[in-house]
């Protein structure tokens, strides 16, 4: 069971160190979607919890009084990003509505918008994301394999269900992209999988596709490998492959979206650089 607190907050706009992004606004704490590749694991250290990562969420209940006070000293457009390192419209933002609260205070301000999910609840504020000026939305979609997402996103709906939600986004002119994050050894690096993913991809809209790589932090990789070896054993050697030369495997993986991509003409971009 998840467990819920309440908390206050001095900054809900933070400086981002992700290329393209000045700012990132997470009204949570936490994540109940519980991705088991997750990287922001490491957030846990700064919020005094002995709850394994995914059972806790921390609410910041000040949030929106705190956005509106920071925006009144931004000088200038700025790229802001929603879901640094939680999920903004993750299960329990539909009870306390504090990302919607906070894109109504950006009703009227010249700043890009971005959001970046998993969850099909973006819809319920597509009526504020019509009146804002500069926004986009993106959905991880990390495999199509079922079977996969239960075990790696157990907290998440199908991707089918993103893919319903990319397609009313376009629909009302909302630009959309996914983000692959991140590609699993042997589950989404394949070749049919990729390619049924962008054809996908093309017709329910979406503009463009960015590819990262999984980050081997020693805890994520641990949880991770773990999690291959009981469920998937014999997808281990593609993970020991990858970790034994990521760059030629990000270098050989970045060649082969790249052709998928001009065959089935789809935008492909990646997150991780040309040695992985």
């Amino acid at each position: 069971m998840t467990r819920i607190n309440e908390i206050t907050c001095r900054s809900i706009l933070n400086r981002s160190g992700i290329p393209g992004v000045d700012y990132g606004i997470n009204p949570y704490v936490g994540c109940m979607h519980k991705c088991q590749y997750c990287y922001a694991v490491f957030m846990k250290k700064f919020t005094g919890h002995t709850e394994p990562w995914g059972d806790f969420v921390d609410v910041k209940i000040n949030a929106p009084s705190v956005l509106e006070r920071q925006l009144k000293k931004l000088k200038k457009k700025s790229d802001i990003l929603f879901g640094t390192v939680c999920d903004a419209y993750q299960p329990l933002e539909k009870r306390y509505r504090i990302t919607r609260q906070c894109l109504e205070k950006l009703i009227g301000h010249p700043h890009a918008v971005s959001i970046l999910t998993k969850s099909p609840l973006v819809l319920e504020d597509l009526d504020l994301l019509r009146k804002l000026r500069d926004v986009e939305v993106g959905f991880t979609i990390v495999t199509l394999d079922e079977k996969v997402r239960r075990v790696f996103e157990p907290g998440t709906l199908p991707p089918e269900r993103r893919f319903h939600t990319i397609n009313v986004m376009s629909c009302n002119n909302i630009p959309t992209w996914i983000f692959v994050a991140p590609v699993l050894p042997y589950f989404s690096d394949q070749t049919a999988m990729l390619r049924k993913l962008m054809i996908k991809a093309r017709n329910a809209g979406t503009r463009y596709i960015l590819f990262d790589t999984l980050n081997p932090y020693p805890r994520v990789w641990r949880n991770v490998t773990r999690l291959v070896k009981k469920h998937f054993p014999r997808a281990l050697p593609s993970f020991r492959e990858y970790e034994k030369d990521a760059d030629r495997y990000g270098a050989a993986l970045m060649k082969k979206i790249s052709a998928i991509g001009l065959e089935e003409r789809v935008s492909c971009k990646f997150a991780f650089g040309c040695g992985g």
